[in-house]
């Protein structure tokens, strides 16, 4: 009987041995073949990116101006423009900077103000720019760097709150006027991909100073000179920065996101490079649309990361079942996070609706509560709109097995995206 008892303990043992095993690999195998073949089909129908876009368009909050920038070329101008007449100090956080002719002017830009006096502090993550060549980081003694680190040692220890990248994209100049959203920078955003920021002067510039500010005393070295943190005397209520910080296990982005769409009465419009809600989230965006709300969402039709793509599918079936409208951007990649919700609220920030920005990486988000701005942002909503097809539910119903298999293999590797 003990021989009978060990062989059935042994054969367990086995097969939860090799289901974790097959719970581990075939998702990770589903996934390179389908980046590689990806990566193929994309060399072989290498194309110049078109699409639509709106002039910039500007709005007067309280006391602060608001300008919103859906073109990359127009956007880089007025930023270069911003750091060319800075008197006393920049501020520069980036995701991506390339190394290209746009990363130069912006390097050559800064370098000139420093030269006149300009106190110039700037951030960016080393792991997203491992591509760039390490010189083009270097930079006078003058100006203050911080790269923020590939590797911290404190993750083979498990402790996630220390693997998060700094996804941040913000520019400020003077305390008089500042930038944030999902730019990154580089020639290839200037023309090739659809994303929106936001320019801000006047005292609500105080949000992207002071987030700045807590970044940097945060994660500087000892090298590094802290900066003074102020408070501000001038409270603009309409806007609001909401800053993730993962080393302090703070994730505010979210919970605007969640906030919002459960006071949506009329209609919610997003648009998302990366749309992976998480349970709770996306039970939120159903809900919103059985009671009724007109839940649009804009999502690249192939983005630069196909993983997503199709774990994004993945959620699709019940998303269209629900009522939510699913739209897919066309012949560019859109790189925007934005929301706006019942024409009075709107968001536009540097975080995607995925689990790496919003309980992952150091993200910032504007939050603006104004029918005007708003406003705005449903008509940029709109042009964006003629340049999708809409994803019906019966369409979406015929897609292959293979597809539907896809799906499900790789399912497993949504909490890592």
């Amino acid at each position: 009987m003990e021989h009978v008892e060990q062989r059935v303990a042994r054969f367990a043992r086995q097969t939860i041995t090799r289901s974790l095993v097959a719970y581990t690999v075939v998702p990770l195998v589903a996934a390179s073949v389908i980046t590689a073949a990806d990566h193929w089909k994309k060399r072989s129908q290498s194309r110049k990116a078109t699409f639509p876009h709106t002039a910039p368009k500007h709005s007067t909050i309280g006391e602060s101006t608001t300008t919103i920038y859906t073109f990359g070329v127009e956007l880089y101008e007025e930023m270069i423009a911003a750091i060319e007449a800075a008197e006393h100090h920049v501020y520069l956080e980036t995701y991506i900077w390339k190394g290209d002719g746009l990363g130069q002017r912006f390097k050559d830009a800064l370098i000139a103000a420093s030269e006149r006096g300009v106190s110039v502090h700037v951030v960016y993550d080393g792991f997203a720019n491992l591509v760039v060549p390490r010189k083009f980081f270097e930079f006078p003694p003058e100006i203050q760097v911080l790269r923020f680190p590939v590797f911290r040692p404190q993750v083979l220890l498990l402790d996630i709150k220390h693997s998060g990248r700094d996804h941040r994209k913000i520019l400020v100049v003077d305390d008089e006027v500042g930038f944030v959203g999902g730019y990154n920078l580089g020639s290839l955003y200037a023309t090739q991909w659809r994303d929106t920021h936001l320019r801000i002067t006047g005292p609500a510039v105080w949000e992207l100073s002071s987030a700045f500010q807590e970044f940097w005393n945060l994660n500087r070295t000892t090298e590094v000179r802290a900066l003074p943190s102020p408070g501000t005397t001038h409270w603009e209520p309409g806007f609001q920065a909401a800053r993730n910080a993962p080393v302090r296990r703070v994730y505010p982005i979210r919970n605007l996101y969640l906030e919002a769409v459960r006071r949506a009465t009329s209609h919610v419009y997003l648009t998302q490079a990366y749309f992976i809600p998480d349970r709770e989230l996306l039970a939120v965006i159903v809900s919103a649309a059985r009671r009724g709300v007109d839940v649009r969402v804009i999502v690249p039709e192939a983005s630069n990361h196909v993983l997503t793509d199709w774990l994004s599918r993945g959620l699709y079936s019940q998303l269209l079942r629900a009522g939510v409208t699913i739209w897919l951007y066309r012949n560019a990649m859109v790189h925007a996070k934005t929301a706006t919700v019942d024409g009075l609220w709107t968001t536009i920030g540097t975080a995607n609706i995925d689990r790496l920005s919003l309980s992952g990486n150091y993200e910032i988000n504007m939050a603006i509560y104004d029918a005007t701005l708003a406003a705005q942002m449903e008509e940029i909503f709109e042009v964006d709109l003629s340049n999708c097809r809409q994803l019906h539910l019966e369409e979406w119903e015929r897609r292959s097995p293979v597809a539907r298999l896809g799906e499900k293999l790789l399912a497993p590797l949504s909490p890592l995206l």
